[in-house]
């Protein structure tokens, strides 16, 4: 097929006929137009100069604008041939009487692969054009002569590019308002195939996991009859915002759409609470209350570490952390007392504060030279839980953590658990007789350990132990449990059950234990992975909660313990996600030459032709936490398949969430069997799917995950192009010089060291391996990653280099561990797009004009 050269666009928005199939524009084409927006202009002639059209284009800006654009009706209309003239121009009627009105079109652009060209607008009227949301051409000259203007544009591959025109009509304008808008792709562009117009799909993008608003968290009333739902907006780097919303339980009734996003509940009932920040620099405590949600000032005052404060159940006093003096190093030298010491603020110790209300005073509770949390207050408010920890390299595990329990009245300690370096919170049962206890399987001398016939479980697949306070016995209650203990569980003080999230593979499911009998209920649930959930204290009849699937997002329901059923409360995301076109997805597992069954998924690409041969992408997790069934991930599966890859992801031997046996695999392998069995799995799906290429795989991960994608290409060369991000290529030095690198391998390496276990440290890592790597690697790092320091890729740069293999190496300038920064992860996340575009999809144009051929 031949596409011309110039590709007139097609305006159109709000509700659109989904097509998956490319599309050349024909030379009479539909587009939307929303309603026009009138601008009043001041009566007297000398104040109209003040108006410019530079401040009525700004009009949609104004926030009652956009809420009317966002439910007003789009109308239909056809472009027309301008007589004499061969031009499609859509033309507008001038404005009438004294008012000014501003148009609004939009349109979607959607290329197959990467293109670049130019927007072509001319027009006869002041106007902007945005594309995605930013502004490329602004006109405001109303003179009514045609004017031709231009903007640089560039389409990643399947990504949908915004464009929205806002256009001015004058009263006692010159002529008639038109234009004419055209997409012109530039040299060795010319053969893309585009998309655009009402045929035009949306496909999974970057722009779908960073920006837009969602839930993030619920928190229902201690007395079960309202609900506070978080929504959180993303608008861009810099630009996010924040409010709580308030609903009655029974009635699911809006009682307030604009709370302050730091709304609380208070310890009973249903009072909130809040703080403001004064000019003064400090803060004020108001409270209101759903039934008629007047501020009421408790106190005012507040340092600034109030602000986060924990109240009592009497709600007289409450908790907060107040940062000790830091310790000052004065000179050029610097003396180190432990392996943590160089990593920042690990000498910051905070005293924990008693605020008394109505006194307005505040004394020090404790007073710590460790790490020490506050970690629960006992329901009669008279008992405090804190977990400390301190750093003992010479002795394994190497922290030593102690729970212990103070009177609030005397301030007497008493300490619950000592030297407990696998321990990681702890909270009272609702009698306040026993606690709650949550650490790795290998705490309290093994006795939740469930490992099969490794000595050593891993430390990751965190369990949970009830600690009785009359007698000190300690009790495993999920020793049995497959799914690793994820988060805070929640010990109900209405039921008597504790209430927990768990890991079951690809799935965060919803549990309730009873600590009598210890038997688990999985709690149906409407989300694939439960991100959080929230229960009354004073009854057990609801837990809200927020979560995702693959192909949405953000999304908060109420589940009904008595019928099970779940009712969504709010999904933010969803009218984004209704009308996006997805890749079919479904589980795909095999057994392994040892007898070991092998989870995964495989997505398709969308728009998916069985007669056709697709790339290959894998993705396996990294570290030891299981891939998840989430949306938000950076390599969540639709965003490369909407690329026209198809991907598997798969959890192999040393996953947690699939029982300790499972997991404990992780532990002193440092890849195996994890690789061999990636390896068999890829080699399995491309039989049984002809239509993978098995020529064109890539693989990819990120931390363990990147030292993964490194000691596979050590193994085998079936792979046509990999990406390792913050991979560890030198288990040796990483060890050493990562700020957790010792204490990870205190799970990943439990007791083994470079002295007592060389092999361990070196065999499996890349560098020492580096001569086996014959595949295309792109090492992507953070150039200030503390995690895995940026010189694990750059010993396997220098080494691959000095082979004359292909590598390229590239940083991410400020950034840490993960890629934070919006739009520097949107570079981050395209430049690993366009390695696999060059490899895979033979199409290097992406990559040469993002770093050069």
């Amino acid at each position: 097929m031949k596409f011309p050269n110039h590709l007139t666009l097609i305006t159109l928005a709000g509700a659109m006929v989904a097509a998956g199939a490319y599309a050349v524009s024909q030379p009479v084409l539909s587009f939307m137009k929303a309603p026009a927006v009138s601008i009043p202009l001041p009566a007297d002639s000398a104040a109209r100069t003040k108006l410019s059209t530079e401040k009525m284009l700004d009009a949609k800006k104004a926030a009652d604008w956009f809420r009317r654009y966002e439910t007003q009706d789009w109308t239909t209309v056809l472009p027309q041939t301008v007589e004499g003239d061969s031009v499609q121009r859509v033309s507008l009627a001038p404005a009438s009487g004294s008012q000014a009105q501003l148009n609004t079109f939009t349109s979607r652009l959607r290329a197959a692969r990467y293109a670049k060209g130019a927007l072509k607008l001319s027009l006869n009227t002041p106007a902007e054009l945005f594309v995605n949301g930013v502004s490329k051409i602004r006109h405001t000259a109303t003179d009514g002569k045609m004017a031709d203007k231009s903007a640089d544009i560039e389409l990643q591959p399947e990504e949908i590019n915004d464009i929205e025109l806002h256009l001015l009509s004058l009263p006692e304008g010159k002529g008639t308002p038109m234009f004419s808008l055209e997409f012109v792709p530039a040299k060795d562009f010319e053969n893309v195939e585009i998309a655009s117009g009402a045929e035009t799909t949306r496909r999974f993008s970057y722009n779908t996991i960073c920006l837009g608003e969602q839930v993030s968290r619920t928190s229902l009333s201690p007395d079960g009859k309202y609900i506070l739902i978080y929504y959180t907006t993303v608008y861009g780097e810099g630009d996010t915002r924040s409010n709580a919303q308030l609903r009655e339980v029974a009635s699911n009734r809006i009682i307030s759409a604009s709370l302050p996003s730091q709304a609380k509940w208070m310890p009973e009932g249903a009072q909130l609470f809040y703080t403001e920040k004064s000019s003064a620099g400090t803060y004020t405590l108001c409270t209101t209350s759903p039934t008629d949600l007047s501020r009421r000032v408790v106190a005012d005052g507040l340092p600034v570490q109030a602000s986060d404060m924990i109240w009592l159940p009497d709600a007289k006093s409450f908790l907060y952390y107040k940062a000790q003096d830091p310790k000052k190093h004065e000179g050029v030298m610097r003396r180190y007392s432990s392996p943590d010491d160089r990593i920042p603020g690990s000498q910051d110790y905070y005293d924990i504060m008693l605020y008394n209300v109505k006194d307005a005073t505040a004394i020090p509770l404790l007073q710590p030279d460790c790490s020490t949390s506050l970690t629960d207050i006992s329901p009669d408010g008279r008992r405090a839980l804190f977990l400390s920890s301190r750093e003992t390299p010479s002795q394994f595990p190497f922290y030593d953590r102690n729970i212990f329990e103070m009177d609030l009245s005397t301030q007497r300690i008493d300490t619950i658990v000592a030297h407990g370096g696998e321990v990681t919170s702890a909270s009272y049962s609702p009698d306040a007789k026993s606690v709650l206890i949550t650490g790795g399987p290998n705490a309290f001398d093994g006795i939740g350990r469930n490992a099969g016939s490794f000595e050593w479980a891993n430390n990751f697949d965190t369990q949970m132990f009830i600690l009785n306070l009359a007698d000190r016995k300690v009790r495993a209650i999920t020793r049995d449990f497959n799914p690793a203990v994820e988060g805070s569980p929640v010990w109900n003080r209405a039921d008597g059950k504790i209430y927990f999230r768990g890991e079951d593979g690809f799935y965060m499911r919803l549990y309730s234990l009873d600590p009598a009998s210890l038997k688990v209920k999985e709690i149906p649930t409407s989300a694939d992975y439960v991100r959080a959930f929230s229960m009354a204290d004073r009854s057990a009849r609801y837990i809200a909660y927020t979560g995702m699937g693959y192909t949405y997002n953000g999304g908060a329901w109420l589940v009904d313990l008595k019928s099970g059923k779940s009712t969504l409360l709010a999904d933010p995301k969803a009218q984004e996600f209704k009308g996006m076109n997805f890749g079919a997805e479904q589980p795909w597992t095999f057994t392994a030459k040892s007898g070991t069954v092998v989870d995964g998924t495989l997505t398709l690409p969308p728009d998916f032709d069985p007669s056709k041969k697709y790339p290959l992408i894998v993705y396996y997790y990294g570290g030891t936490s299981p891939s998840a069934r989430r949306s938000d991930h950076p390599y969540t599966p639709q965003l490369f398949a909407s690329r026209d890859y198809i991907v598997y992801v798969l959890n192999p031997s040393g996953t947690t969430g699939y029982g300790q046996e499972y997991s404990a695999r992780h532990v002193n392998a440092w890849g195996e069997p994890t690789a061999d069995e990636i390896i068999e799995g890829v080699k399995e799906l491309c039989k049984a799917y002809p239509q993978i290429d098995d020529k064109k795989i890539g693989c990819l991960g990120a931390s363990y995950g990147g030292f993964m994608t490194q000691y596979l290409l050590t193994k085998t060369d079936i792979f046509a192009a990999a990406v390792s991000h913050a991979g560890i290529s030198n288990v040796t030095s990483y060890w050493g010089e990562g700020y957790w690198g010792y204490t990870y391998d205190a799970v990943a390496a439990a007791r083994s060291y470079p002295w007592n276990n060389p092999d361990l440290f070196t065999k499996h890592g890349s560098l020492f391996n580096a001569d086996k790597i014959h595949t295309p690697l792109l090492l992507l790092h953070g150039n200030q990653d503390t995690n895995v320091p940026m010189g694990e890729s750059v010993q396997l740069f220098n080494a691959l280099k000095i082979l004359g293999r292909e590598v390229e190496f590239i940083t991410v300038d400020g950034q840490d561990h993960v890629i934070t920064d919006i739009n520097k992860r949107r570079i981050w996340h395209a430049t690993i797009m366009a390695w696999f575009a060059k490899w895979l999809q033979d199409d290097p144009r992406w990559w040469d004009s993002m770093y050069g051929k």
